[in-house]
């Protein structure tokens, strides 16, 4: 099949190749009923811009590049819809790699990003990040990090107080009367996941309540390791009367592992959740949860990268900016004896 060219749209429209060529790059006022002749011919003939060309040109690709660490995680999978919603509206393509928490598939998406010269990069790392970014920033491409702490000599960066959320989720159970409060973590090499695991030691430190090393473990941010850990915390000889679970996709293992193991949820023990995904309230019983506010990061994250993009960041200076989590209230805790 024949490639069609600016010469036929020009053509089947009856203009000139010139005009044509302002309509695509909006480079000057064409005549309404003219630009729309140019427009239906090029819809006739099924013609489509030569991108890279046009970006050659106006050293601007009109993409920007997404690097997640899981997207089977549906928080993430969550930020990444209401990003690519925002670079859409604001007439960016979002291109979205999914590191899956490999290290080297992120170095590999790196490059692949330089190559492709994205316009701006939001990133989520799947761990050390540091040479990552400092690739990019090398390589002229903006920058803006979310839901992880980087020194901002690197980017911008958007995340939550994850430190005051975790201390805010494990007060709610204390002031439960719980004191049995166990606490299912994940990576210790992310620092969102440290960060409320300091929240939850404090709340506990100001009530003077200790921790027993076995009522912290492990998990991965999957389904599967809630239900594991749950399973593991639920046979110690003291078992817990609340766990605070580091993100809902374990929580939700964690009840279906009380709910195998005969474990009544909130009767005999109470779960917290962190994120409030969609499914988080849809589970019997509903999840008790430290909502983030997504829809806020995402749009935040959008808006300073085109604004690094533009070279409308007036001072240049790569910023911090600290959102809060929410308190979701549902069924899946109480108060205890209550």
């Amino acid at each position: 099949m024949k490639r069609m060219t600016m010469k036929d749209v020009a053509d089947l429209a009856g203009v000139s190749k010139t005009t044509v060529s302002h309509v695509i790059n909006e480079t000057r006022f064409v005549e309404v009923s003219t630009r729309n002749k140019v427009l239906q011919a090029m819809k006739d003939l099924g013609y489509h811009p030569n991108t890279v060309a046009r970006s050659l040109r106006s050293g601007e690709t009109k993409t920007i590049g997404m690097i997640v660490p899981d997207s089977t995680n549906l928080f993430f999978a969550d930020i990444a819809r209401r990003i690519e919603n925002y670079g859409y509206e604001n007439g960016y393509s979002v291109i979205l790699c999914n590191s899956d928490n490999n290290i080297d598939k992120q170095q590999n998406y790196i490059d692949t990003l330089i190559s492709k010269q994205v316009d701006g990069v939001i990133f989520i790392s799947s761990g050390e990040s540091k040479a990552d970014l400092q690739r990019l920033s090398e390589s002229g491409i903006p920058i803006v990090v979310a839901d992880r702490v980087v020194p901002l000599s690197l980017a911008d960066v958007v995340l939550i107080n994850n430190e005051e959320a975790g201390y805010i989720a494990t007060k709610y159970l204390i002031d439960l009367g719980h004191r049995r409060i166990a606490c299912i973590t994940g990576s210790s090499e992310l620092n969102p996941s440290m960060r409320r695991v300091e929240g939850y030691r404090r709340a506990l430190s100001e009530s003077e309540i200790s921790v027993p090393e076995e009522y912290i473990v492990q998990g991965d941010f999957q389904f599967q390791s809630g239900e594991l850990m749950m399973t593991k915390l639920m046979k110690l000889p003291q078992r817990p009367t609340a766990v605070f679970v580091l993100n809902d996709m374990m929580a939700i293992g964690a009840v279906s592992a009380a709910r195998r193991l005969g474990v009544d949820v909130p009767d005999d023990v109470s779960i917290m959740g962190f994120d409030d995904i969609a499914l988080s309230s849809l589970l019997h019983p509903s999840l008790s949860t430290m909502a983030q506010p997504t829809e806020e990061m995402a749009r935040l994250a959008v808006e300073l990268l085109i604004q690094k993009i533009a070279h409308q960041d007036v001072d240049h200076e790569n910023k911090k900016h600290v959102l809060n989590a929410v308190l979701i209230v549902r069924d899946s805790t109480k108060a205890l004896g209550g």
